[in-house]
């Protein structure tokens, strides 16, 4: 799978220094996705997407509850393992009712009274059912332990996305914000000039409403942040998320790693897969554990009487099992093949399922990783020669405000743009890592 490595504060985007506004509201590293003051002594350390796998393993509720089915199907195994108790009886008999006294020439004790005394102990034995017992109970263990599995690796996946959608929308508010205090420089441009005569009011205010319109784009865009961080914070199993978790990891930074290689992958084991064929294979043995009910259970007894005065002690064995006249256990063999079929139904659901998955994983992949590169190598360069020549030209009196605020809308779009794709292809390499089946083993980070 691929790693993406942890930049720390060395790789965060910091503020324009001429946008004072701006950095008010920015926080260490995306300080505008925290909404932390930048002075804060006691603020938290950024959280990097290997710290933040990490801590949705431990904390996740849903992972927990997998991790408890496992358990759960643990402690079946167990009890298939078990063998079944004996069961110890003690009993009297021909007891006096018309008050007549009980004791005898041996005495008036509990074994010397004239009533028999009987001990008896039983032991069922299951006959031809155990084995079967225990290989349904070991492949409900599997399937537990594949779903627990499955469970990480879309828990992973999820985590991942939502922090590069975090990042990407505090990363498009920067962007915003950046071209706010470009405009408004320009706005200071056009002041000078509106004094001088060549240029109108009109003008100078067209550039500060773009300034204003940018600003509240960069504002709406933090909020968006802020949504996305409460988001991952509750797949890591924040007690009270409030969108303040500050984050380190770049989408620059995920670009390069990303494996060149990815795409053409091979398809790997799936856990989601082979949940599904546990689950054929229990209701398999559950199926010949019911055909095996017609097999009556026998229960061995061992007894022990003393009859005092006159008659001697004895001793007697016994065996006990039920007919199979009338129940011959024909609804429970139906109500279990029809409950493999269905299982066996889930199965190929979920290969196509999974199939589907990887196509249109790599499609995704394919299609977001090309469209990152080409706004990385190609757009964003030119737009950003385009714009800065239109601002020296209209500093110098050769372009016209129009031309501005059309060069500065348009860089503006292709950056923001430029943002979104490489979260797309962040978020579409880890959805393509989990169809292979290459996200989620239980040494992931």
């Amino acid at each position: 799978m691929a790693y993406y490595p942890n930049t720390g504060p060395s790789g965060c985007l910091r503020p324009a220094p001429s946008a004072a506004r701006r950095a008010a509201g920015l926080a260490l590293c995306l300080g505008a996705l925290c909404g932390l003051p930048a002075a804060a002594a006691d603020a938290p350390a950024a959280l990097t997407l290997a710290q933040a796998r990490r801590l949705a393993l431990e904390r996740n509720a849903d992972f927990r509850v997998a991790r408890a089915q496992v358990d759960a199907a643990l402690a079946q195994l167990r009890v298939a393992r078990e063998f079944p108790n004996p069961t110890l009886g003690l009993s009297t008999a021909k007891i006096s009712t018309d008050g007549t006294p009980e004791g005898t020439a041996l005495g008036n004790s509990l074994l010397n009274r004239s009533y028999d005394s009987i001990a008896s102990l039983s032991q069922l034995f299951v006959v031809g059912k155990r084995g079967l017992e225990r290989d349904a109970a070991k492949a409900g263990v599997s399937a537990a332990e594949y779903l627990r599995d499955d469970a990480r690796r879309l828990l992973l996946q999820s985590v991942t996305q939502a922090y590069a959608a975090a990042v990407a929308a505090s990363r498009q508010a920067d962007v915003l914000a950046d071209s706010a205090a470009k405009l408004r420089s320009e706005a200071d441009i056009a002041a000078h000039r509106l004094t001088a005569g060549d240029l109108s009011a009109s003008d100078k205010a067209q550039l500060e409403i773009a300034a204003d319109q940018d600003e509240l784009g960069a504002d709406s865009a933090r909020a968006a942040a802020k949504a996305a961080v409460v988001a991952l914070e509750t797949l890591l199993g924040e007690p009270s998320p409030a969108g303040t978790t500050p984050l380190s990891d770049t989408l620059e930074a995920w670009m390069r790693s990303i494996p060149p290689g990815l795409e053409d992958a091979p398809v790997g084991a799936r856990p989601d897969i082979a949940a599904a064929e546990s689950a054929v294979t229990q209701a398999d043995a559950n199926v010949r554990l019911q055909e095996r009910q017609k097999i009556p259970d026998v229960t061995a007894s061992i007894l022990y009487e003393r009859n005092p005065p006159a008659q001697p002690d004895t001793v007697g064995v016994g065996l006990s099992l039920p007919l199979p006249l009338w129940d011959r256990f024909t609804g429970e063999v139906l109500a279990a093949k029809a409950a493999r079929d269905q299982t066996q139904a889930q199965l190929d659901k979920v290969r196509i399922q999974a199939a589907a998955d990887v196509t249109s994983a790599r499609v995704s992949f394919h299609e977001a990783h090309q469209r990152a590169l080409r706004y990385e190598t190609s757009l964003i360069p030119k737009s950003e020669q385009v714009a800065k020549s239109v601002a020296y030209a209209f500093g110098k009196g050769g372009a016209s405000v129009i031309d501005l605020l059309e060069a500065e809308r348009n860089d503006n779009a292709i950056r923001v743009a430029a943002v979104q794709s490489q979260a797309d292809a962040a978020s579409a390499a880890v959805a393509l890592e989990a169809a292979l089946g290459r996200l989620g083993s239980p040494d992931a980070p």
